[in-house]
């Protein structure tokens, strides 16, 4: 199993910057406003976005450490429902024509209502994945959410600095080797 100083090691020289900021943001030090267990879930979140297997496996076995059942899977429920719904209502945003909006969207979506765990954690990790989704108007409704429930700015911040961290990482770990992790380190 990796640690993260492994996988840290396993960044090119050019990913320095990463490397560097992955130490930093999955602390409480480094990541202002959240506990130990939003950072890890807002993590395996991220990488679960990132579709890249392997690093998503590795980044699990690391935030397992600091993880519930319920929180790993909330994680990546977030990571499937946003991969919908950030395509569904960016088309909304970008159509430019209000009448998509008042049809229903007949998608669903039961876990973001019943998610199984404090409902401002699984509103954390939508809005991270929303955001490596790119998907502004989520971007926008789930931080709402977040400051209704109590969330600081920096906390919001702190969550969007992970997932950009995360999947900045796991991008460059599978273009750098041309493999995903863990298959070019077993080599």
């Amino acid at each position: 199993m990796s640690t993260l100083e492994s996988l840290r090691e396993s960044l090119p020289g050019y990913a320095r910057d990463l490397q560097l900021n992955l130490g930093s943001v999955l602390t409480t030090a480094g990541a202002p406003g959240l506990t130990e267990r939003q950072i890890w879930a807002v993590a395996l979140a991220a990488a679960s976005t990132s579709r890249n297997a392997a690093f998503t496996r590795e980044l699990q076995a690391l935030a397992a450490r600091h993880l519930d059942a319920a929180h790993i899977n909330a994680a990546h429920s977030a990571a499937a429902v946003m991969a919908m719904n950030n395509v569904y209502y960016r088309f909304l945003h970008l159509v430019e024509d209000e009448e998509y909006a008042k049809l229903p969207a007949r998608l669903r979506m039961n876990v973001i209502g019943s998610p199984g765990i404090a409902k401002a954690d699984f509103e954390l990790l939508s809005l991270a994945v929303s955001a490596i989704n790119a998907c502004g108007t989520c971007v926008v409704s789930h931080e709402r959410q977040l400051r209704a429930h109590g969330l600081g700015r920096e906390a919001v911040q702190s969550a969007v600095r992970i997932a950009a961290t995360v999947h900045a990482v796991a991008r460059v770990l599978e273009s750098s080797t041309g493999e995903q992790f863990g298959s070019a380190a077993a080599a």
